[in-house]
């Protein structure tokens, strides 16, 4: 299988890229900086990308999979914009103009759901009401692509949940904690962090990399958004004391800093899985304490 990784440098991106490398994949990247290490490597901005021009890109390569991990977490609403609708535009219309039987693997976001009934698992059937600008933006990438399948395009969106691991980038809690966590031990005083009183669902990104995987390998795809979790709540709280322990910090953990605008002040997310395994037969493989391990490992 000959796949084409688009935002192969992001977090999510370098998983999927390594692991497919892995599996003895021919696996072509992408993305707006270089990549070291990729043998194959092109520079792309989707966010900028003409279709026209991106079809003439995308044809040379030849690749049966296209993934799509290319986005932004956080930015004004035009930044975000962009990166998740003008992006996501630009590559399924020319996955569309390019006429190529590529399969369309695209990440999607639990933001896109925004707020539901605290104490249930949300499925791919509620009805997306995001809270904030990142969630929208994502919902509208999501659509497009949406139309893109229903346009004759071999396309899923993968709806991850909140990723954690190796490299987690610090606009997400576990990457913020564990900056935080290095600087204190260095001598940089306090923990800071926003309001803990959240459930997440927390996501190896080990584990959304298989999901992206199966995804491209499956016979077929009946559905068009799947959720990518671990299917468990997790109060913020116990995450940062397991990433406390794990780090050997000692010291004050203050909850008086600005909460995050990429959630929307959501109180509750937890995904059901169910899809996800009877689409894919996939099902998470990592706890959050190994997930955790790797990224404090990762953040030396």
């Amino acid at each position: 299988m000959r796949l084409l990784v688009i935002g192969a440098s992001g977090f999510l991106g370098r998983h999927v890229w390594q692991q497919a490398t892995g599996a003895g994949m021919a696996v072509v990247t992408a993305g707006r900086a270089g990549l070291p290490g990729s043998p194959e490597h092109l520079r792309l901005d989707l966010a900028t990308a003409d279709p026209a021009e991106l079809a003439g890109l995308i044809a040379p390569v030849a690749p049966d999979v296209v993934v799509n991990c290319a986005g932004a977490t956080a930015g004004d609403p035009e930044v975000l914009a962009a990166a998740n609708v003008t992006g996501a535009y630009a590559l399924v219309r020319a996955m569309l103009q390019a006429g190529t039987p590529a399969r369309l693997v695209h990440l999607g976001s639990a933001a896109e759901y925004g707020r539901v009934e605290p104490g249930e698992a949300v499925d791919e059937a509620a009805p997306p009401r995001p809270a904030a600008a990142y969630g929208a933006t994502k919902l509208a990438g999501t659509r497009l692509v949406e139309l893109g399948r229903a346009a004759g395009l071999d396309a899923v969106v993968l709806r991850v949940f909140n990723p954690v691991g190796a490299r987690a980038p610090g606009s997400g809690l576990p990457g913020r904690v564990a900056a935080q966590l290095r600087q204190a031990l260095a001598g940089g005083g306090d923990v800071r962090l926003g309001p803990l009183d959240a459930v997440r669902d927390f996501v190896d990104a080990r584990d959304v990399a298989a999901a992206v995987l199966a995804a491209a390998a499956a016979a077929s795809l009946p559905h068009p958004v799947i959720n990518v979790g671990s299917g468990a709540g997790v109060l913020t709280r116990t995450l940062v004391k397991e990433l406390i322990g794990i780090s050997g910090y000692s010291g004050p953990v203050h909850e008086d800093a600005p909460g995050s605008a990429r959630s929307g002040d959501l109180l509750w997310q937890q995904a059901d899985i169910a899809r996800a395994r009877q689409d894919l037969g996939w099902q998470p493989r990592h706890d959050l304490a190994a997930s955790l391990a790797d990224l404090w490992e990762a953040s030396k």
